[in-house]
């Protein structure tokens, strides 16, 4: 049951538009459409960039922040999870809409970065506000994934290496984020999948001017109408999801080997 929705989107997507399942005949025109399209490979690609953005950015805010609540006492440590996960408990789309007024003209960010000098600055819907409302939604998800290989950490192991003379560079270097990859890969997979796909934060933060390859599966599948192109663009991005996800387990397999060693 779990992998039928995922046939019938395989199925639409070797179907032309006007078939049905009776009068079925294989065709790979719409695969063939997509990868001569410069235009639909131009928001692919636009798309993967502004993920693997996503992702960085994510990691270089999330690991010190996860570091830094693996640290504390247990209460503590329970407290600032809470306030990480809380903004969570509102919807996504409610949260993306905030986004909106923190980001016009007159909102509060743009507010304070006229106060700095910068009079002429424009945030909301450019590459700039999607970038921060994927990065504001999906931040959590690399925190907390962090932040539980971190704290599953057997501390005896950084203990030994100061023991044995490690200076705390060289402990974190070669203890502690070997051991803790596994978050490290888990936060990368739970960020990078949902970003590439994503169609209502580009939308809203994009204004309709920045378009995603969730956007286009979107308007396939709603306004235009056409199933079958949708589905295949569709297959296409689960297709490079799960070789995405594949290379990532595989730099997952080869840390825990070099955190072995």
């Amino acid at each position: 049951m779990l992998l039928l929705p995922m046939l019938l989107v395989a199925m639409y997507s070797l179907m032309q538009t006007g078939n049905s399942i009776i009068t079925f005949k294989i065709t790979f025109n719409n695969y063939i459409r997509f990868f001569t399209d410069s235009d639909f490979l131009l928001i692919l690609w636009r798309s993967l960039v502004i993920a693997f953005k996503t992702t960085v950015i994510c990691l270089i805010l999330g690991y010190p922040i996860a570091y830094y609540i693996s640290k504390t006492k247990p209460e503590k440590q329970r407290l600032l999870v809470l306030l990480i996960t809380l903004p969570m408990w509102i919807n996504m789309l409610v949260r993306t809409y905030a986004w909106i007024g923190l980001l016009s003209s007159d909102g509060i960010i743009t507010g304070f970065l006229h106060l700095l000098g910068f009079k002429h600055v424009q945030l909301l819907y450019t590459e700039t506000a999607v970038l921060i409302g994927m990065v504001y939604n999906f931040l959590p998800f690399m925190i907390l994934q962090i932040n539980t290989a971190l704290s599953k950490m057997d501390k005896s192991l950084i203990e030994a290496s100061h023991d044995l003379g490690a200076d705390p560079k060289a402990t974190f270097l070669r203890v502690v984020f070997p051991l803790s990859i596994s978050g490290v890969v888990s936060g990368i997979t739970l960020v990078f999948l949902p970003a590439v796909s994503s169609f209502f934060i580009p939308k809203l933060l994009g204004g309709g001017q920045y378009f995603l390859i969730g956007n286009v599966i979107e308007n396939q599948f709603i306004t235009v109408g056409e199933w079958n192109f949708g589905s295949a663009i569709s297959m296409i991005i689960a297709v490079i999801m799960m070789l995405l996800m594949m290379l990532v387990r595989k730099a997952e397999s080869y840390g825990a080997v070099k955190g072995d060693e």
